[in-house]
């Protein structure tokens, strides 16, 4: 053990005299422990709020959309086929995209209308396999004729209907007729509902079949294809190494282009609040150069003695920095390990609920060993940063002067 780590932990051992600069010391270790714990836990729970939207929006959305200026895709036949040959593709599926109202015996409300291939490998809405969800939009209730719907969950209580009742689709487009323009209603029988978990997409979205679709629309035609592919991160590698033969007037959305806005500002909040947590760590940083400072004037005549015994400059400030670095790793340590104690509880038993509002009903957590390794390397940098000034200062002391007057 060398001198200088062994004079810095004595020094941590305060004698009673000194009982304030080892309270100072507790508080010091204290505070970079408090935030360094909350900047975990804070971290942890952003990320998997970010994880969460993520998982609910490709729940629903293709990863890429493929799409035509003019509003239809008409004979996408061949480019369907030709993307089908291609690595990493799981599935493409045509889609039609409409709004609407829809009207029931109690209520009416706007709509998006999505047509959908219940024959698509893919599941496109969640709780219904491919089976279940070409015998719902193929068959309406019995004994009618009716073609199938699936409504969102909040939109299906907003228009206060069930599974087995009536709804009727009044599309804006509508005909033309001697009177005048006529919108074109159609009644469809509602044969199931589905829960996102997110309230935009619940309150406003409904799925009827591709033909169906292009039927209401006035022979509009297909919308878009949509791509599903293996990794869902290398959206743009893909488009850019698979997809360049689309030229004007097709052009291709994936959906991080699409939830742009969304997720930026996820990731805005997430450095705002590891910038305003990281405050917590300042103002423990410095407790830890008061504490040292005090020290230092504290132990004035001990410097004084070391540098008459040959102590350099350079060993008088590891000494005070080794002290300072031995407050800002426990800090950090103890900070990390109930950090990652309390995520890992709250990942485990979910005993915080939220309320409706919020699309989970549990707190989310996802715990990034990167996260954690960040956080931890930042406070100590910062804590190391605290210990320069009262170290240097250590280190000029004169030591003729520090006996005069120590």
């Amino acid at each position: 053990m060398s001198f200088e780590f062994f004079l810095a932990r004595r020094y941590l051992k305060a004698k009673r005299k000194e009982g304030f600069i080892s309270l100072i010391t507790f508080l010091s270790v204290a505070g970079v422990a408090v935030g360094v714990m909350a900047l975990v836990i804070v971290i942890s729970v952003m990320s998997g709020a970010e994880t969460n939207f993520r998982k609910k929006i490709l729940g629903l959305e293709p990863h890429i959309l493929v799409m035509n200026y003019s509003g239809k895709f008409d004979q996408y036949n061949s480019i369907e086929s030709r993307i089908e040959g291609l690595d990493q593709v799981k599935n493409v599926s045509p889609l039609v995209f409409s709004q609407a109202m829809i009207r029931s015996g109690k209520n009416f409300s706007g709509v998006m209308l999505r047509g959908i291939d219940p024959e698509s490998k893919i599941r496109l809405i969640q709780g219904f396999s491919p089976s279940e969800l070409e015998s719902a939009l193929r068959k309406g209730r019995p004994g009618t004729t009716a073609p199938g719907i699936i409504l969102g969950k909040e939109l299906a209580r907003k228009l206060g209907v069930d599974k087995g009742e009536s709804v009727i689709l009044v599309s804006p487009s509508g005909i033309a007729s001697p009177i005048g323009h006529v919108p074109s209603m159609k009644r469809f029988s509602v044969t199931g509902t589905f829960s996102s978990g997110m309230y935009e997409y619940d309150s406003a979205m409904a799925y009827i079949h591709i033909d169906e679709a292009v039927q209401y629309g006035g022979g509009q035609g297909v919308s878009a294809l949509g791509l599903w592919i293996d990794d869902v991160f290398k959206v743009k590698s893909f488009v850019k190494n698979n997809l360049s033969f689309l030229d004007p007037p097709f052009y291709v959305n994936d959906w991080m282009d699409i939830n742009k806005s969304l997720f930026s500002a996820l990731k805005l909040e997430k450095t705002a609040m590891f910038i305003i947590l990281t405050l917590i760590i300042l103002v423990a940083a410095f407790n830890i150069a008061s504490a040292l400072i005090m020290m230092v004037m504290e132990k004035t005549r001990d410097i004084a003695v070391l540098k008459a015994m040959g102590a350099t400059n350079r060993a008088i400030r590891k000494i005070f920095m080794i002290k300072g670095m031995i407050i800002g790793i426990a800090g950090t340590m103890l900070g990390s390990f109930f950090g990652v104690g309390v995520c890992m509880l709250l990942s485990r038993y979910k005993f915080i609920h939220l309320p409706e509002a919020y699309p989970f009903s549990t707190l989310p957590v996802q715990l990034n060993p990167v996260d954690v390794f960040v956080i931890a390397a930042s406070a100590i940098l910062i804590c190391f940063c605290s210990t320069i000034y009262p170290a240097v200062k250590a280190s000029r002391m004169n030591p003729v002067e520090a006996l005069r007057y120590g």
